[in-house]
């Protein structure tokens, strides 16, 4: 014999709990560092924003800041050897105005979303295609340096992957406040 419910008469299913970074990370000094990591990887990519945006004189003088017309992503494709085996395709499709734009709102939302520690998932997996198209586009045992296979790309993606993974945002930031709005209780991938 089977049984039937009457779906209007059913409890409503018990809103999904909110995991927090405490039931990962269970040290409270290992969650500080952790913080500690998240905001210093996110200055990485704020900083380089608002560098090339403003024409700080750090890395970008000011008359090459974008707000005077320069060009960031550009600058650096176009500077590209062309020994690269992938410089051509990078060059044909990023170096123009909307591959400048994309860049920059990248640098901005990354280092914003670590920052304040909302939204990390998401700057994770963007950090980390950037950090990757940053790698390919200038491979190590190519363009030289100490390392003819790992560089710094791989260390900034790893970072931005613990920090995501570990619910770095809960510790000094807005990670758990973020966790219980509505719309991430209902999409985690926005955590």
């Amino acid at each position: 014999m089977t049984t039937t419910r009457d779906h209007a008469t059913q409890a409503p299913t018990a809103a999904r709990a909110v995991v927090t970074q405490e039931s990962i990370v269970t040290s409270p000094l290992a969650r500080k560092v952790l913080a500690v990591a998240r905001i210093v990887i996110g200055f990485f990519f704020l900083w380089p924003f608002l560098d090339k945006t403003f024409g700080l004189g750090f890395g970008t003088p000011a008359e090459r800041a974008w707000i005077n017309g320069g060009t960031p992503a550009q600058g650096y494709l176009n500077n590209l050897d062309p020994a690269q085996p992938l410089a051509g395709f990078f060059q044909s499709v990023f170096a123009n105005p909307v591959g400048d734009f994309i860049f920059m709102i990248g640098l901005l939302g990354i280092g914003v979303a670590m920052i304040v520690g909302a939204g990390i998932r998401i700057a994770a997996i963007g950090g980390t295609l950037l950090m990757a198209f940053m790698y390919v586009v200038a491979l190590p045992w190519i363009a030289g340096g100490t390392n003819p296979v790992l560089d710094s790309h791989w260390v900034e993606a790893l970072l931005l992957l613990i920090a995501a993974v570990t619910l770095a945002g809960d510790t000094w930031g807005l990670g758990k406040w973020w966790a219980n709005q509505s719309i991430v209780r209902k999409n985690p991938w926005l955590r």
